[in-house]
């Protein structure tokens, strides 16, 4: 999944160059040409000349915004806070379940105690998701207002870093904490692990590899279900509301058929691909992060995506507004964050195969003990210390001794497990590098395109320069000479300049004219 990971980035990577020089945004760079933002023409405290383009602008402290930015982070790092307070109510309210469906007294819902606490643990855990991701990006949205970004990139940027990192921990805490923490600390017969008065969590007796994939089923599966009603429904709601506050002025006019542009009108406004880039985001680290776990999350993402385009296409084509067109050369910092769940994937699947599943210990009982796995569950088990007073018998899965101290065999699978996630780690890694290094970023052909029109552009900058030489020298001998020394006598003139800059001057005898700054001209014509 890792190579298919960097795979759809270095083919999206050429789709985004062949895109950008089709709508000629390759060499479009918002910082140099995008305006400030109104909000923050509107709240600066001062105006100061631009150094690039002479010209006063609305100014904001660099060091005041830092100190915002560092003030929003503590407000983030206190959100993150609140977001482990749920993920530890949630493990008390699955251990309360368990222990009530245990004091039942039924036998079946003594046997599927655990199965019962998990699923609905991951639907309480799914809305508080849900409900602080709402919750947090109305948050986001008036910390990034407050630092005062100047440009429109610069504060989507911004509040895009601060929303996925926030929905990154809202989402995937569960789990990570389901694959790599759960059964970690639960101790052993007469000695167990306590938090809050009551017992760590262990894992059944499959493992939590299976409780994993549930949960990351609930959540991703059920997050991809609501959002597809919402989709469909919320627009609906927002059409019919708009309607509803039109047809009074609809009544008070006269009764003609209305234009195409004021049905247009009566259609929602367009409110910007955030939360779709968002959702997609989210669902490419589903499946490359936890695909060890849960295989099944590409083909749920698939489906989900079949359906998602024809919602969306239906929503942008019958009920948005026409959205107004802005030029960008790439997606911006989500192709990034998608770099970077990328890597991390290779790391989580390591230690997933690793320390989750049962893959190194029955490779390890195969090669030290008995090749068919027979006795391989005996093998995991461990006898509780003899201090243990409820049974002599007691065994619990686990690399202990009697006396409840690791044995010879935790240290040598831990010594494999480590020596495996580095050696994944590297081998990955390294193929990885192979493929971003064999892959050019820009096609073949579309690199010659470019390269001829640059070639074109030069020969006809040459022969238009040629040409204008010519043009230049002969007027020179038709003009009286204090035209040329003195332009303010009521002659209109035209300078030729660029340095390394480039301007391109037009109306002189219908030619396109490059000139150095060196040869500066200011030519009177009569």
């Amino acid at each position: 999944m890792s190579l298919w990971a960097v795979t759809f980035l270095e083919y999206w990577k050429r789709k985004n160059a062949t895109l950008a020089h089709h709508w000629d945004c390759m060499d479009f760079h918002e910082d140099e040409q995008e305006p400030p933002r109104p909000e923050f023409v509107a709240m600066a405290p001062a105006m100061e000349e631009n150094p690039v383009t002479g010209v006063k602008e609305p100014y904001f402290p660099e060091k005041a915004r830092i100190s915002r930015m560092l003030t929003g982070s503590m407000v983030i790092v206190i959100m993150l806070c609140v977001v482990m307070i749920f993920l530890v109510t949630v493990i008390i309210y699955r251990s309360i379940v368990s222990v009530m469906m245990f004091e039942t007294g039924s036998s079946v819902l003594r046997t599927q105690a655990g199965n019962i606490a998990n699923i609905s643990s991951s639907l309480v855990n799914l809305a508080l998701i849900l409900l602080m991701g709402q919750v947090y990006t109305a948050l986001a949205e008036q910390l990034t207002k407050w630092e005062m970004h100047r440009t429109q990139t610069q504060y989507e940027d911004a509040f895009t870093f601060k929303v996925f990192i926030f929905q990154f921990v809202n989402f995937y805490s569960s789990p990570f904490y389901v694959a790599f923490f759960k059964g970690r600390f639960v101790g052993y017969p007469g000695h167990y692990g306590t938090l809050f008065g009551m017992r760590n969590e262990d894992c059944g007796p499959g493992g939590c590899l299976i409780e994993l994939a549930e949960q990351l089923c609930i959540i991703m599966v059920g997050k991809q279900l609501i959002n597809n009603v919402q989709e469909f429904v919320i627009p609906k709601i927002k059409a019919w509301r708009q309607k509803r506050a039109l047809s009074s002025v609809k009544k008070a006019q006269k009764a003609e058929e209305p234009k195409r542009w004021e049905q247009d009108y009566e259609l929602i406004p367009c409110e910007g691909l955030f939360d779709e880039y968002l959702e997609i985001v989210l669902q490419f680290g589903f499946i490359t992060i936890f695909v060890a776990a849960f295989p099944l999350a590409p083909l749920f993402a698939l489906l989900n995506n079949w359906v998602e385009v024809r919602l969306d296409a239906y929503k942008f084509v019958c009920e948005y507004r026409r959205p107004v067109a802005e030029r960008a050369q790439h997606i911006g910092v989500w192709f990034i964050i998608l770099e970077a769940l990328s890597h991390v994937s290779v790391i989580v699947n390591a230690f997933l195969i690793a320390f989750t599943s049962d893959f190194l210990p029955r490779l390890l009982y195969q090669y030290k003990f008995n090749n068919d796995l027979h006795g391989y569950v005996n093998f995991t088990l461990a006898y509780s210390p003899p201090s243990y007073n409820y049974s002599s018998h007691t065994v619990y899965k686990a690399f202990r001794d009697e006396n409840g101290k690791y044995t010879l065999v935790y240290w040598e699978l831990l010594a494999v497990r480590l020596g495996f996630i580095i050696a994944f780690e590297h081998v990955v890694f390294f193929v990885l590098r192979v493929i971003d290094w064999m892959v050019p970023d820009i096609p073949e052909s579309l690199e010659l395109k470019i390269k001829r029109e640059r070639y074109l552009a030069k020969q006809a900058l040459a022969d238009n320069q040629e040409a204008l030489e010519a043009n230049i020298g002969f007027r020179h001998t038709l003009m009286p000479p204090y035209f040329r020394m003195h332009p303010s006598k009521g002659a209109a003139f035209f300078c030729f300049q660029t340095q390394p800059e480039i301007l391109l001057l037009r109306n002189i005898t219908s030619l396109h004219v490059v000139r150095p700054r060196a040869e500066l001209q200011c030519l009177a014509l009569s």
